[in-house]
């Protein structure tokens, strides 16, 4: 039995799919009952920061996948960040880590996120999972303090921990940045971004839920840190191309200055989302495919397709 927990998002949704197509029983954990969920997985109502006992819930439980987060966004309204990332991405995790390990269960899988080890690479400078470094975003560092208490829970109770820090990851039905960027492709708006030799890594949807699977009953995943991605780093100029490729569009992209579309954003109070723009973050993934033998499923190319098509369908039903 395998519990996962952010069931209805844009990774649970994916991962509760392929589960399910491999025949595993699958239980989650969700707010409200939903209706697009299969009949097939039982769901079990609850808010994650007020869950006092799941045991019973857990029982029979082989495996958790922790899912479910505040997640990072842009000009957060929260008056103290920090302290609402940590009611559920520190809090509440370690909370139901215990649990967990109270039932039985005898594995944890936790969705991190590669903001643990920071924002930016230099040039010809990587990302890696031994990387000692304490993020001060206060989601970066929510998520840092839920690892670092999931590895104190794993010394102390012998429940296995895995962590996974994915970077950026795309696609059908992604939302936020990447949502809108395929938006600006698709209606062929022109756009400064041709001028952008940065690199980036990213993670194709269904290559991080192959890993995920993979990490399930891996005897080498116990008690390790992973990070996760296609192996295809791309700067911000060459994925609007790709994108553009998969929506069979022509790329608009004219080459401005860096520099001058630096001071712009600035000027504009967007500074942090030029920052991702322009700024390379790569990830060395050698140990995600070297000890779990693990390789990507699916190319940039295709999932991009796949993301314009899904994209495209949504974009005819309203």
């Amino acid at each position: 039995m395998i519990f996962v927990t952010g069931a209805t998002g844009f990774v649970g949704r994916a991962l509760v799919s392929a589960l399910l197509a491999m025949g595993n029983d699958i239980k989650v954990l969700v707010r409200q009952e939903s209706t697009d969920l299969s009949d097939n997985v039982q769901q079990i109502q609850g808010s994650l920061e007020s869950i006092q006992a799941l045991n019973s819930s857990l029982t029979n439980v082989n495996v958790l996948i922790h899912c479910a987060a505040r997640v990072h966004i842009m000009d957060d309204p929260a008056a103290d960040s920090l302290i609402e990332f940590r009611k559920v991405n520190v809090d509440a995790t370690l909370n139901l880590a215990r649990q967990a390990s109270e039932a039985g269960v005898k594995r944890f899988i936790f969705l991190s996120s590669i903001k643990v080890n920071g924002e930016i690479t230099s040039d010809g400078q990587t990302f890696k999972d031994d990387d000692t470094y304490i993020p001060t975003d206060p989601y970066g560092l929510s998520k840092y303090e839920a690892e670092q208490g999931l590895l104190a829970l794993a010394r102390e109770t012998g429940m296995e921990v895995v962590i996974i820090r994915p970077p950026l990851v795309y696609g059908p039905n992604v939302k936020a940045n990447f949502a809108s960027m395929m938006k600006w492709v698709s209606k062929g708006i022109p756009l400064p971004l041709g001028a952008i030799n940065n690199q980036r890594s990213l993670v194709a949807l269904d290559n991080l839920v192959s890993f995920i699977i993979q990490c399930i009953e891996h005897p080498k995943a116990a008690n390790e840190v992973f990070l996760i991605s296609d192996g295809d780093d791309v700067s911000t100029s060459d994925l609007l191309r790709r994108v553009a490729k998969a929506f069979d569009k022509k790329s608009w992209l004219v080459p401005v200055p860096v520099w001058l579309m630096a001071i712009a954003a600035k000027l504009i109070g967007k500074g942090d989302m030029a920052s991702r723009l322009f700024s390379s973050l790569q990830i060395d993934n050698s140990k995600a495919r070297n000890l779990l033998d693990w390789k990507p499923v699916i190319t940039m190319g295709e999932q991009l397709k796949k993301t314009a098509d899904a994209y495209l369908k949504h974009e005819k039903t309203l």
